[in-house]
């Protein structure tokens, strides 16, 4: 249970609050590259920790990300023309470059020099891993390093990457996400007859769905591990990563070769946008059906054009009572779909003053003690923890060993180096 006062802190991140400018200490996804896929293509509106913002790739291929809306008269850029490594409002033809100047300001006389005074807010861009990621603080804070964990580096075939409007805040869909016990109920399949994505009934999960818990502080946040014994069969243990301030790395059951990744990205303080991804670090690359798969999980073919589900709080995310009664616990079509749903029940921003937390929900309170001693240490005009010197060792893993051997000394045999960030 939290204060209000703390709930408020930790789930408010526009402009001049202590989490808003903790996140803007981060680069953060902003886009998907493909969004803009040429130089010179439409610009695409982005909402940004509270931010109404525009992102265009101009003609030489570099990404630009400004404040949406001209300084004439507060005409949307969104509407602009991108050309001639600028974007051009279409009201009085205003044109600025990815540096937020205005270089042209055609209805005033040629000898005036009025636009050099003018320039929109502008963030650096780079693009990694089929995502466009800005950086919205102080530039003297600018971290040094990209945002280089390891589904960034492998090859496009080798990783598939979606993005989600999630109707609600940030924290309670990244919390969701961090919560290791729900799987076994919100994503049961209560028939093996069913062709509908979920957990199967024999699944070791279901069979075991309330499992070992322990967790390990690192530099970048934590990791924590599921544990599950199988009797004569071993143990099965499943890893999970925390980065701050909004990734979680988690592994794939049944594919040791991939793992996967979730970002929960705050537009305002009632809405985030939830980037979903899924990358091999062993073998060949994926398979068309694979792909489809994780378009299915997804639920990327039920999407609008700007990422909103059509399966949405409006309409209930289309629950199916009788499938819920058959078929899967929730009745409702889709893993993400089911965690969505259930976040969003909750309201925009869930009151946690009237939570009742209880031993399965450790990673949870951790998290959020973290984050609040993150921005403690910022208003002491300290450096928050920099997560990317370890983002390339933060890998997700599963293994069925032996009884009797320990996790931790298993997973310091993965050549991954997950475990170097636990020395």
């Amino acid at each position: 249970m939290l204060t209000k006062e703390m709930n408020d802190l930790l789930t408010k991140t526009g402009p001049g609050t202590p989490m808003g400018e903790l996140m803007r200490q981060y680069w953060m996804p902003a886009a998907l590259s493909s969004e803009l896929p040429e130089p010179d293509c439409p610009p695409v509106r982005v909402k940004l920790l509270g931010e109404n913002l525009v992102a265009f790739r101009d003609t030489e291929g570099r990404i630009g990300l400004l404040e949406e809306f001209c300084a004439h008269r507060g005409a949307s850029l969104f509407l602009g023309r991108n050309e001639e490594c600028g974007l051009r409002c279409v009201y009085h033809g205003w044109k600025y470059d990815l540096d937020g100047r205005c270089v042209d300001m055609p209805n005033e006389p040629a000898e005036s020099q009025f636009k050099d005074k003018i320039h929109l807010k502008a963030y650096p861009t780079l693009e990694l891993g089929d995502v466009v990621w800005a950086y919205m603080g102080l530039k003297e804070k600018m971290a040094p390093s990209p945002p280089a964990f390891e589904w960034t580096t492998v090859s496009k075939q080798h990783r598939c990457v979606s993005k989600t409007w999630q109707e609600c805040n940030w924290l309670q869909a990244l919390e969701g996400g961090i919560d290791t016990t729900h799987g076994a109920f919100l994503h049961r399949a209560i028939s093996t007859e069913t062709n509908r994505v979920g957990i199967n009934p024999q699944d070791m999960r279901v069979r075991h769905p309330v499992p070992q818990q322990e967790i390990e502080l690192t530099n970048y946040g934590f990791l924590y591990v599921s544990i599950r014994s199988l009797g004569e069969k071993g143990t099965f243990f499943r890893t999970y990563h925390y980065a701050l301030p909004i990734y979680q790395f988690w592994a794939i059951v049944n594919d040791s070769r991939s793992s996967a990744s979730n970002m929960w990205v705050p537009m305002d303080d009632e809405n985030c946008m939830v980037y979903s991804l899924m990358y091999r670090h062993g073998g060949g690359p994926f398979s068309a059906e694979e792909k489809v798969e994780f378009d299915r999980r997804n639920g990327r073919d039920r999407l609008t054009a700007d990422f909103r589900k059509i399966r949405n709080k409006d309409n209930a995310w289309m629950i199916d009572r009788q499938a819920q009664r058959r078929e899967t616990f929730t009745g409702i079509e889709g893993i993400n779909l089911q965690d969505h749903a259930v976040q969003e029940s909750m309201g925009p921003i869930v009151d946690r003053t009237r939570e009742h937390l209880v031993a399965s929900d450790k990673a949870i309170v951790t998290a959020r003690h973290l984050l609040i001693h993150a921005v403690k240490k910022m208003e002491q005009k300290e450096d928050p923890p920099n997560i990317w010197p370890s983002a390339g060792h933060i890998r997700a893993i599963h293994r069925t060993i032996p009884a009797g051997i320990h996790w931790r000394d298993a997973l310091k045999n993965e050549a991954s180096g997950t475990a170097s960030a636990l020395d």
